[in-house]
């Protein structure tokens, strides 16, 4: 399997032994007239060309490196079932394809399409399947002009520009195949308590029958630390396990317990492994943004995932651990994942790693100024959170950034207060930033603030007199009756900064503000910037923007191939020092 391009499994929090990786070469076709459900491509025995999965066609690891924009995109290959896994049902994951996607599987659909083009879905193609040469068709369409979905930040127009990239169509993330039994764990979430030590488990289950038996048992390192069991009365089942050891989650160590899940349907038993951590958080005005109940700065960076040779996947696993290994060598204890749902390995090496991260939405391109799209919105949200529910980085959501007027139309607040209500009951244990950076709606639990001023002094002047209700961002000064500044609420600077820093004047592209001209600029900018957040008790977190350069974007502290332009520990002076509110 090692020739398989990302052939790690792509979900530690809910893996089983038996899997199989489809990643790998397909055949490929684009249809930009939309003409092969007519055509019926589906029945095909090979398409036109071929597609290195799981890389997008826009990217060079695909292979095809077509960039400009595609309507609809083909994918076909054959499958053999491992003989071992007769009697299981068997599961086709699609972990992200943008962003209407149907299966087919021998030529037949297996389900509804899926729409959402960066989250990670499934189908039980078992009543599919022969007895040998099976294939599976993937079809997607995706349009980024329609205002029906999210886009983050690929590009509206042919080629990129400013804070705009290459597109993504189709598949971007593992295909895998995985078999289980006729009743099995299909996901589960955890709520753990510190204080006990104990957690609670909440695992939704399918294909059990009432009277069914659950086992979880945790362990650390190896050691029993607890287990429970529970009898199914219904498809979710809860367990509470009492911890024999607090071994806390915390920046900078990210101790895991294991999970081992055990559904016992008459003679079959059927076992998924997983983990979590033992943490918790809190934010009040009061005490800001709280680990463990202990009060702890939030140093972020913006980071958007983005790779030149992969576009938003990421060529290996290794490379996804490298960019936060990168980020806290250069002083920060966590990012915002910035207008993208990043995949489940990146997080998972996060959640080792004890690195905090506030998960976004990528919402830009979707229209946010009319209630009666909430039907295109939380789908897609919701599938995130259920996903990425308990992964103990993950320490608070963002649903919506940057809600700007759209057509001349603003934002409908009742969609977003919606979703923001609809999150909180889902989620009451994380923070919400509802819309970032710009028009709050009415419900938040932080005042979130983007400046890119570059003149230190005045940055710090803008927020001196907070104490006061005064805080003078950007968009306070241009539109000051729809952003004004709730002094009940701890407030977050999530983005500011974004020096532009050149290492090749020949490719000098976008960035914020003139670029400095020397070293020695660089830094006191930076670290003026930087003290202004540290030095000033308001604020609960900032975040710095950004990692890396992305294509023409040229305010990173690495470049887009992942070469620190300055040495990081002269980064990390700036960004690792004391702020006035931590303990």
């Amino acid at each position: 399997m090692t020739n398989i391009p990302r052939c790690e499994h792509p979900r530690p929090d809910r893996q089983r032994q038996d899997w199989l990786n489809l990643n790998g070469v397909w055949d490929f076709e684009i249809d930009n007239a939309k003409v092969g459900m007519e055509k019926k491509f589906y029945e095909r025995d090979s398409l036109e060309g071929k597609i290195t999965v799981p890389f997008s066609p826009e990217t060079i690891l695909s292979g095809v490196a077509h960039t400009d924009f595609m309507n609809a995109v083909w994918y076909r290959r054959g499958v053999e079932i491992p003989t071992e896994w007769a009697g299981k049902r068997v599961i086709l994951h699609i972990d992200a394809c943008d962003h209407t996607t149907r299966v087919f599987v021998n030529g037949k659909s297996v389900g509804d399409a899926h729409k959402g083009g960066y989250t990670s879905f499934a189908y039980d193609i078992t009543d599919f399947l022969a007895e040998k040469d099976n294939y599976i068709v993937v079809y997607a369409e995706d349009d980024i002009h329609s205002g029906k979905q999210f886009a983050g930040k690929q590009s509206t127009k042919l080629n990129s520009y400013g804070c705009f990239y290459t597109r993504t169509t189709g598949i971007w993330q593992t295909v895998w195949l995985e078999a289980v039994e006729v009743a099995h764990v299909v996901s589960y979430k955890v709520f753990p308590n510190i204080s006990a030590p104990s957690v609670v488990i909440e695992a939704k289950t399918a294909g059990a029958k009432v009277g069914d038996t659950l086992c979880v048992k945790a362990y650390f390192e190896g050691k029993p630390m607890g287990s429970a069991t529970a009898k199914l009365m219904a498809d979710v089942a809860t367990v509470e396990i009492s911890l024999a050891e607090a071994h806390l989650w915390e920046c900078g160590n990210g101790r895991l317990y294991d999970l081992v899940f055990e559904l016992t349907s008459g003679e079959k038993v059927d076992v998924m492994n997983g983990y979590f951590g033992l943490r918790e958080v809190k934010l009040s005005k009061e005490k800001g943004f709280q680990l463990n109940g202990k009060t702890v700065f939030g140093r972020f960076v913006l980071d958007q995932g983005f790779n030149p040779e992969g576009v938003i996947t990421a060529p290996t696993d290794e490379a996804l651990k490298f960019d936060i290994e990168a980020s806290m060598a250069c002083g920060f204890n966590g990012a915002r994942l910035h207008q993208k749902v990043f995949e489940p390995r990146f997080l998972y090496h996060a959640d080792k790693l004890g690195y905090m991260v506030w998960a976004e939405a990528g919402n830009w391109g979707f229209d946010h100024t009319d209630f009666a799209n909430l039907e295109n919105f939380l789908p897609e949200w919701l599938e995130e959170m259920e996903r990425d529910f308990s992964h103990p980085s993950v320490i608070g959501w963002c649903p919506f950034n940057e809600t700007w007027d759209r057509n001349g139309h603003p934002q409908s607040d009742v969609l977003l207060d919606t979703v923001y209500d609809i999150t909180k009951a889902i989620d009451p244990t994380r923070p919400v930033v509802t819309s970032s950076g710009s028009f709050p709606s009415k419900r938040t639990d932080v005042h979130d603030v983007h400046d890119y001023e570059q003149e230190p002094e005045k940055f710090r002047s803008y927020y001196a007199e907070m104490d006061k209700g005064i805080a003078r961002d950007q968009l306070y000064r241009l539109n000051r009756h729809r952003q004004v500044y709730k002094t009940e609420l701890p407030v977050f600077m999530s983005e500011y900064g974004g020096i532009r820093w050149v290492m090749d004047e020949e490719n000098a592209g976008w960035g914020y503000g003139a670029s400095v001209l020397s070293e020695d600029e660089f830094f006191a900018r930076l670290e003026g910037l930087t003290d202004a957040l540290l030095e000033n008790e308001h604020f609960f977190a900032f975040c710095y923007t950004q990692l890396t350069d992305v294509e023409q974007e040229q305010n990173g502290l690495l470049t887009y191939d992942r070469r620190f332009k300055f040495p990081a520990e002269k980064y990390a002076r700036i960004f690792s020092k004391k702020s006035v509110i931590e303990e």
